[in-house]
């Protein structure tokens, strides 16, 4: 295994990372390494709460500042709860969506800017950046369909209009340009199995 011991996954809506990354962790644990699992937001029971308000349909809008700040709280928790303590075991983290989330969605989605945005996340996670970041690539309208078809149920996110999930898309682009060391792109259209052969060359590059 590399040094990259805190690995974050990223994408849109329907990229499949959670499905990823499942099958990372089995990779993973057949080499005998220790995962810690976890996710955004959530992954703790405050955490959990404000993923409720986060996520849940409502009919009263949230102000794009107010939804920024909320996810960074709950990211907060997170960090201080399950990944900070983790990393300190030497565990190796797997998380399900993490600062470069907020800055697609609100820096660049929402419009309020990705320094903005960075600068406010920083000081939830104390500067605590991934070692590396995987982007699973699939287009808004494939990531789209696939969240129709399938079981789970439709988040507030999921119901934002179609020009909303296209500016997050561009977003996670964006941010991949600007850190090209860190943030590396998978193609998540082909069958899952490339897709997480893909991500496991990514993170563990000398095997």
């Amino acid at each position: 295994m590399s040094k990259k011991r805190f690995i974050t996954f990223e994408g849109p809506e329907g990229s499949g990372k959670t499905s990823v990354i499942k099958e990372v962790e089995k990779a993973l644990k057949t080499q005998g390494i220790d995962v810690c699992v976890t996710r955004e937001p959530g992954g703790v029971a405050l955490s959990e709460r404000i993923r409720s308000l986060l996520l849940d349909y409502v009919d009263e809008a949230m102000d794009a500042k107010t939804e920024a700040m909320l996810f960074a709280a709950s990211r907060r928790q997170h960090v201080v709860e399950v990944i900070q303590p983790a990393l300190a075991k030497n565990q190796v983290v797997l998380c399900d969506r993490y600062i470069d989330s907020s800055l697609a969605y609100q820096g660049v989605a929402r419009g309020l800017g990705i320094e903005e945005v960075y600068a406010l996340n920083l000081f939830a996670i104390e500067e605590l950046i991934p070692d590396i970041t995987l982007f699973i690539d699939v287009k808004p309208d494939v990531g789209l369909a696939r969240v129709r078809s399938n079981q789970r149920e439709m988040d507030r996110l999921d119901l934002e209009t179609v020009n909303f999930h296209q500016k997050v898309y561009e977003g996670y682009l964006q941010l991949a340009e600007l850190e090209p060391e860190r943030i590396k792109v998978i193609n998540g259209e082909q069958p899952i199995e490339d897709v997480v052969k893909d991500a496991l060359k990514a993170i563990q590059p000398e095997g």
